[in-house]
């Protein structure tokens, strides 16, 4: 069964579903999945902020107090936190996520798609790294396994997997995505949002049948 996620690695939820699917797939232990990850932009206007903290990013951009930003901030971590996540919204970093989406492009060529985002996602949520930093960028594809001068190559290049990204993007609208994540099934069946890993289970059954 092939799987296609549409997600961009500085949306909560997407890290959230991440794992609620995993959950889901262990109960098929003897099926096969093929995992795609699919880029999405939640803002591609977003210019690096190192400076701002999320809570008043938020704030701003929702006409919100920065009280309420960090009660709904608080909120999503612990729902992250009831699947084992553990967000450090306190060092996350605004920025521009179309580079980090470029070198995931990269990994995929690898088969190295689903690692490069799980640590994208951990590198952000968790740790506070800036995902539109190159050195940080380049130190990530090491981890995930991918070769140092490809990655350099890509993020020295203006052009190198942007059609992949824009592909992604204009692919999500022509379905009608409407946020993420996404999850696509054998392109059968579709589940939006981070939802419980129940849902994931009933959707797989019936793809399954």
């Amino acid at each position: 069964m092939k799987i296609e996620i549409w997600s961009d690695i500085m949306c909560p939820f997407c890290y959230i579903g991440k794992r609620q699917l995993e959950t889901a797939l262990a109960v098929f232990p003897n099926d096969e999945f093929e995992i795609e990850w699919k880029s999405f932009q939640l803002d591609p206007t977003i210019t690096s902020q190192p400076d701002m903290d999320v809570y008043t990013f938020l704030a701003e951009r929702k006409g919100m107090s920065i009280e309420q930003s960090k009660e709904m901030h608080k909120g999503v971590a612990e729902r992250a936190k009831s699947v084992g996540l553990d967000y450090n919204f306190d060092k996350a970093v605004i920025s521009n996520s179309l580079n980090a989406h470029r070198i995931i492009q990269l990994a995929k060529t690898k088969n190295m798609g689903d690692r490069m985002e799980e640590i994208f996602f951990k590198a952000y949520f968790t740790d506070g790294e800036d995902l539109n930093n190159g050195l940080t960028l380049i130190k990530l594809g090491i981890q995930a396994g991918l070769d140092e001068k490809e990655i350099r190559e890509v993020l020295e290049s203006d052009t190198l997997f942007v059609k992949e990204v824009e592909s992604d993007i204009k692919e999500a609208g022509e379905i009608g995505v409407q946020g993420v994540p996404f999850f696509v099934f054998d392109r059968k069946y579709a589940v939006s949002g981070a939802q419980p890993v129940e849902t994931f289970v009933k959707t797989i059954q019936e793809v399954l049948k």
